[in-house]
Parts: C-alpha cells; sequence; structure tokens
C-alpha cells in the first residue's frame, strides 16, 4: 500500500503524485508501488527502501550521501482492533524511515497505530516540511505505543492471574508463557532502539536544532521507561509462573495423598468380606451382620490414625 500525504495550511492532506516535502508511506508494498517510489525519486539506494521488509533486521542508522535511513523497532498487536481482547499477542517489527534532501518515506510491513495517528491528523503541530521534527514525532508515538503496549500486557497478566485462582488449566499457564515472550521481544528491541536513538542524540546522523534536542531528549526518557518497566514486568510475571507451578504441583501431592487414604480405606472391607466369603468352617460369628459392622469399626479406626498423621 503507497499512501502520499504532505502538511497543507497545517493540515495533512492525501496526495495522488510524490512532491517535495511529502511524506511517503508504504505499507507492505508491491514491486510496483516501490518502483514507482524509486522512479519519482532516483537517487534513493533501492537496499534502503526494501531493508525494512526483512522482519530480522535489527535497530539502526545508516547514511549515504543525501539520505538517512533510520530502522527502529515498533511494537504491534495482533489484534489491535479489540485492544481489551484476552487472547491478543504483541510482538515487534522493523520500521524504516527514509530521510532525503526534499521527503521522508516510512517503510513497514504491516498498517500501524502509530503512523495512523499522523494520518489521522491526531498529532498536532506534526509538519512533512520540518522533517527532523516529523520524525522524532513519529519516535515519541512510538515510545508511548511501547508504553501503552506494556500497560496491556500488565492488564492481561493480572487478568490471568484471577482466572487461575478459579481454574488451572493449561490454557492460562500458556498464555502467560506467551506474554513472557512477548516481554522477551519488548526488551531486545527496546534496548536496540536506545542505542540508535542515542546515536542521532549526538547530532553527528541528523542535524539536531534546539527544539529537535528536547523532543528526542523526552524520546529517549521514555524508551528507558519502557524498558525499565518491561524488566520489572517481566521479572513479576516469572516469579508467578515458578510460584504457580509449585502451587499445582503441591495440590497434585494432596490430592494424591487422598485418594492413597480413600484406597487404604476401601481395601479395609475388600479384605474381611474375602475372608468371610470363603468356605471355610471356624469363622467367628458367622453371621451376616458381623462383618459388616467389622468393617465399619476397622474403617472408622484407619480413618482416625489417617486423620492424626494429616493424610486424610
Amino acid at each position: 500500500m503507497l499512501r502520499i500525504n504532505k502538511t497543507v495550511n497545517g493540515k495533512l492532506e492525501r496526495f495522488t503524485d510524490i512532491e517535495s516535502n511529502c511524506w511517503i508511506n508504504l505499507i507492505d508494498p508491491t514491486e510496483e508501488e516501490l518502483a514507482q517510489v524509486l522512479e519519482a525519486l532516483p537517487e534513493i539506494e533501492p537496499d534502503f527502501l526494501r531493508a525494512a521488509l526483512d522482519e530480522e533486521e535489527t535497530s539502526h542508522v545508516d547514511v549515504e550521501e543525501g539520505q538517512t535511513l533510520i530502522i527502529i523497532d515498533i511494537p504491534m498487536e495482533e489484534d489491535w482492533e479489540n485492544p481489551n481482547a484476552l487472547d491478543n499477542s504483541y510482538f515487534t517489527l522493523p520500521m524504516g524511515i527514509l530521510v532525503t534532501e526534499e521527503n521522508i518515506i516510512t517503510v513497514c510491513l504491516k498498517d500501524t497505530q502509530i503512523l495512523r495517528d499522523f494520518e489521522e491528523g491526531k498529532i498536532k503541530n506534526a509538519k512533512t516540511s520540518r522533517r527532523t521534527n516529523f520524525i522524532f514525532q513519529i519516535l515519541l508515538r512510538m515510545s508511548a505505543r511501547y508504553l501503552y503496549c506494556l500497560k496491556q500486557i500488565d492488564k492481561l497478566s493480572t487478568a490471568m492471574q484471577m482466572r487461575l485462582y478459579r481454574s488451572q488449566r493449561n490454557r492460562e499457564l500458556i498464555r502467560l508463557l506467551d506474554l513472557e515472550k512477548s516481554l522477551v521481544y519488548f526488551n531486545t528491541s527496546l534496548k536496540a532502539d536506545e542505542v540508535t536513538l542515542e546515536k542521532l542524540l549526538r547530532g553527528r546522523v541528523i542535524t539536531l536544532y534546539e527544539e529537535d534536542q528536547d523532543l528526542l531528549e523526552d524520546v529517549l526518557i521514555e524508551i528507558r521507561q519502557a524498558i525499565e518497566m518491561a524488566n520489572i514486568y517481566s521479572s513479576i510475571l516469572s516469579g508467578m509462573m515458578d510460584a504457580y507451578a509449585s502451587v499445582i504441583s503441591n495440590n497434585l501431592n494432596v490430592i494424591m495423598k487422598v485418594l492413597t487414604s480413600i484406597t487404604i480405606l476401601l481395601t479395609v472391607p475388600t479384605i474381611i468380606f474375602s475372608y468371610y466369603g470363603m468356605n471355610v468352617r471356624g469363622l467367628p460369628i458367622p453371621t451376616a451382620w458381623f462383618p459388616i459392622v467389622l468393617a465399619l469399626v476397622i474403617i472408622a479406626i484407619v480413618a482416625v490414625l489417617l486423620k492424626k498423621k494429616d493424610l486424610f
């Protein structure tokens, strides 16, 4: 998908042709769309345009003559249309921000709420003609999105914890493992983004003005806060998983102990009735009621003994 946007009279408007001071948004682009951009902007390195289309691409900065490529990892929700769903899964994807002398190009494999906020006009003072500021606004929204996703993960883990109080099924434990894996992805991507942003902050890649530097410092602060949150949530989730594993193991031992005690109690009447059921002379009190009473008395004695030993 190819979308061309440009700020006109303070508002972001959709264009059909690529002009100067445009923002070109490529979402899982086809070869025809990539060729269209390369034809309109022949100075662009084709490898720069395709770099973010590799899911394994790590966060970094590349500079060529007249163009700068910034690859950052952004948070994604598998089901972003339903943010309250308990089955949402979270992961990260690379997004490329290519800055030329006249345009900004963003490339990503999936549509993201970060860029939709810009296209829907939710970001104030975001102008495509102020390229450096526009880039840092994207990075600021990216860091805010990380914080939002981390809070959602915390809510989901709390909801799974409440479910585990009522039932100890594998589904909840597997869901917690999935959330723990998401936190690992987030933590790894956030640390890579932090290194990339620190390179930008030095001012050697992109010329920074005072306002832009303050904005980039705000992005770094939020990224570092997100790293701390990811570490804390990961530690809490890991400790909670270990605790529930111990609880489940202990409950299994309790169940096995009770079943063993019941088996012992049921063995008593089996032995007595088997003995009296044999065709043998000289049995004490060979009447129908005596084996039943004897079995009940012995069962009661064994039950009391098991109770004292805390086995029943």
